[in-house]
């Protein structure tokens, strides 16, 4: 019986003694992962987005970002601003109003990416690349064929009128004489995109019958 108490009593101590140790390796844990997040937090004070962009800009980049810096710098009065953005397919421009120099280069050197111009009346617009549809396309844009048989792209219905942007001339026989007829109507009539997945695809899908790739695969030995 007395050794039986005995171990009774050890168990007791033991569990005790565990559960301090757990909560002192949380507490060391815990302790640990706040001093890595301030440390972290302090190191990285000095180092803002806008830097860490830079930092991945090709020597181009890095070029043409000293040369919108040296314009701007020349600025010394306020000026109309706008920003562009320019899809792969539509445009969006909106005002920024009237900016200084410091304001529009420090608006250049958070977005490093745009480009600028200078109009000749002096207006300043900053242009956004986006490699998306414009939220107009996505509602109305059709790829199709145009009155010169070139794919194009097209604002709605395809007509001479609406087009976007053409692409490349296609062949008409082949494209005909390959694909199955409602495919080809489907091209006439106007094929509906919504995002740039189906939009590569139209692309991927009757570039094949291009007039020059065409060309290419007919005086092939």
């Amino acid at each position: 019986m007395n050794v039986q108490r005995f171990l009774k009593h050890w168990k007791r101590r033991l569990r005790w003694k565990r559960s301090w140790l757990t909560l002192g390796m949380i507490f060391l844990v815990g302790t640990v992962c706040w001093i890595g997040y301030a440390t972290g937090s302090l190191s990285g004070s000095d180092h803002s987005p806008t830097q860490a962009t830079m930092a991945q800009l090709t020597p181009e980049d890095d070029e043409r970002l000293k040369e919108a810096e040296a314009t701007l710098k020349r600025i010394t009065d306020t000026r109309e601003s706008y920003l562009l953005k320019s899809y792969v397919c539509g445009e969006e421009k909106s005002t920024l109003g009237q900016q200084t120099s410091e304001q529009l280069l420090s608006m250049q050197m958070k977005n490093p990416n745009w480009l600028l111009s200078v109009s000749p009346n002096g207006e300043v617009t900053f242009t956004e690349n986006i490699d998306d549809l414009s939220p107009a396309c996505k509602e109305k844009a059709v790829f199709g064929i145009d009155g010169s048989s070139n794919l194009s792209l097209f604002n709605g219905t395809p007509a001479k009128d609406n087009v976007i942007r053409t692409f490349f001339q296609l062949n008409i026989k082949h494209l005909e004489s390959s694909l199955p007829p409602d495919t080809v109507e489907k091209l006439r009539e106007g094929i509906r995109i919504s995002d740039m997945e189906e939009y590569n695809s139209v692309l991927s899908t009757f570039s094949d019958y291009a007039v020059e790739e065409t060309e290419k695969a007919m005086t092939r030995p």
